[in-house]
């Protein structure tokens, strides 16, 4: 389970960026196919974040949905996986989103002590 560490990660990345503070929320952005479980990292956070800045801080994981514009037909359409063609058929296109993990945003109380 790679969550475990990219959890990991974010609690030392908003900890730092918190530089003592606490931490009230932190969004994550998730994408649908980035090989990442949202619902693993929620089951990971409140443990990891014990005993940091992040302690008792909300987290909220946005899902992502993957999006592609076909080569082909030049419409947009919504990925279910990393290779589904488009809905003319086409396996030639952009992916447009479904790819992030990021922090999307972070909710830090007053000055550090």
């Amino acid at each position: 389970m790679h969550e475990l560490g990219i959890t990991r990660n974010i609690v030392a990345i908003v900890s730092d960026a918190a530089k003592g503070r606490k931490v009230r929320r932190i969004t994550v952005d998730v994408g649908d196919l980035s090989g990442v479980m949202g619902e693993a990292i929620a089951f990971c956070f409140e443990t990891v974040a014990r005993g940091t800045p992040l302690d008792g801080t909300a987290l909220d994981i946005r899902r992502v949905a993957g999006r592609a514009l076909c080569a082909t037909c030049r419409s947009e359409f919504e990925q279910a996986s990393l290779f589904a063609p488009c809905p003319c058929g086409s396996r030639q296109f952009t992916r447009l989103q479904g790819e992030e993990l990021k922090i999307r945003s972070m909710e830090i109380e007053g000055e550090a002590a």
